[in-house]
């Protein structure tokens, strides 16, 4: 790498926990100055703007969860079983690198929908991404006969994403561990009569 380019992955490393953690508009200039250690003109000497920064952070983020899940998956050879890293993720994360702040799409979305166009755009085609990985992990299940063929790999995929998401939401607000590890069950649950 170059040196610029260097300079622009330290300044996303150091600013991603704080776009997550606080958000695009309760990240301010100062936040990103006292995370790297650089100056105003050297962050914009990188990024055009803050949305830049905002937008390469979410990546980061968004890669690192990619990261831990794809990992956990790569240990398991049957269909269910890496279906399930997503309840072992989601129930343990702090046992995992998660991002500083919890989940990113969750975080960004929730900011995003009707304030960032350019980051609600990055959440959505991350949500899309994640939505097609999970119905063709099920699609697979089914043309290995794991799963049942009347199972339909779309709506199952949509609802393990909304109980997920639901879940770090309701938790985060209630502070309720309990609620996450019920929601958990509906997962588990959910791909348990996939067969």
């Amino acid at each position: 790498m170059s040196k610029a380019e260097k300079t622009k992955a330290f300044i996303i490393e150091k600013t991603a926990p704080i776009f997550n953690t606080k958000g695009y508009a309760g990240t301010s200039l100062t936040d990103m100055t006292e995370a790297t250690g650089l100056t105003k003109g050297s962050i914009y000497g990188n990024f055009d703007n803050k949305d830049e920064v905002a937008l390469a952070a979410f990546e980061h983020n968004r890669a690192q969860v990619e990261q831990i899940i794809r990992g956990e998956m790569s240990k398991h050879e049957k269909v269910k079983d890496q279906l399930m890293v997503y309840v072992h993720v989601y129930k343990d994360f702090l046992k995992h690198p998660f991002p500083e702040g919890g989940c990113p799409l969750l975080n960004t979305a929730t900011e995003a929908d009707d304030t960032h166009p350019a980051l609600k755009e990055k959440v959505s085609a991350a949500i899309t991404h994640w939505k097609n990985r999970i119905a063709a992990l099920i699609k697979k299940g089914i043309d290995n006969k794991e799963f049942s063929s009347t199972a339909d790999p779309e709506q199952t995929a949509l609802t393990i994403i909304a109980l997920l998401e639901g879940a770090i939401m309701i938790t985060k607000v209630t502070g309720k561990i309990n609620y996450r590890n019920a929601i958990m069950q509906s997962v588990e649950k959910l791909i348990n009569d996939l067969e």
